[in-house]
């Protein structure tokens, strides 16, 4: 087993690229949907209102890419409110992009997951996954069901790398819910590549160990393609299944800050 030190396998511009082809989707399939539709993989949402909130997250990280201050809620009503909802995501992605692109390699500025990377690199990072995720639910609106991996445009590379965000960055931090009065280990494996995790839970936070695909013993374990882990651990996914998958399902909320 590794400690946590980072080792991504995904740089700098291939984050950028996947923002931008997950806002191009994102934009097409809430069109496609229509403002009005539910989003079956966020249930609490019409596709008007996952189109604010994603709009939200990107001004925000903008404006700490810019060193600027902000009200989220402001932004949340602003998108709430948008004659065009949709060009309004669209802007504001493509402002994040520039920002990123824009910002120096040594900026300085907030992050708020462990083992987190440097700034720059952290929020284009962080961005990706956000903007993946919920082009995800904008797909699924459009198709009225939650879509399997196989309807995505999710690639391996960045589906290994958001497992990892998720596993080691969200699940580790004090406010994480994944906790249990009785200690397990849960073991996430992508079956198409050697690499795996081994998720220590307890009444604490998380102790997650990175391996290159052991596959020791554990109470329960997660197995599927890189994709349809990638979904699941986002609970966005109905094709990981099993007892530590319920659990997960029961527990393992993030927010979005």
């Amino acid at each position: 087993m590794s400690d946590l030190t980072l080792d991504l396998d995904v740089d700098f511009s291939e984050y950028v690229e996947a923002i931008r082809e997950s806002l191009a989707s994102f934009v097409h399939h809430a069109r496609e949907a229509g403002l009005d539709a539910d989003v079956p993989t966020a249930p609490e949402w019409t596709v008007r209102d996952l189109l604010a909130h994603q709009g939200m997250v990107h001004r925000w990280a903008t404006d700490h890419l810019e060193d600027r201050e902000c009200d989220p809620g402001d932004y949340l009503a602003e998108g709430l409110g948008s004659a065009d909802p949709v060009t309004w995501l669209h802007e504001g992605g493509l402002r994040l992009v520039r920002a990123l692109q824009d910002a120096p390699e040594d900026l300085e500025t907030k992050v708020f997951l462990k083992n987190a990377p440097p700034p720059r690199l952290f929020w284009a990072r962080r961005q990706c996954h956000e903007t993946t995720i919920h082009s995800v639910d904008a797909l699924a609106a459009a198709l009225g069901h939650t879509p399997s991996a196989d309807e995505t445009w999710v690639t391996r590379q960045v589906a290994l790398d958001g497992i990892d965000e998720v596993l080691t960055g969200f699940h580790t931090r004090g406010r994480s819910l994944l906790r249990s009065d009785q200690p397990f280990t849960l073991a996430v494996r992508p079956r198409d590549v050697r690499r795996a995790w081994l998720v220590r839970v307890s009444d604490e936070p998380a102790v997650v160990e990175r391996s290159d695909g052991h596959r020791g013993h554990a109470d329960h374990v997660l197995e599927g393609t890189a994709e349809q882990l990638y979904l699941a651990l986002w609970n966005r996914s109905d094709e990981v299944t099993g007892e530590g998958y319920e659990f997960w399902r029961r527990t393992a909320r993030v927010s979005w800050s």
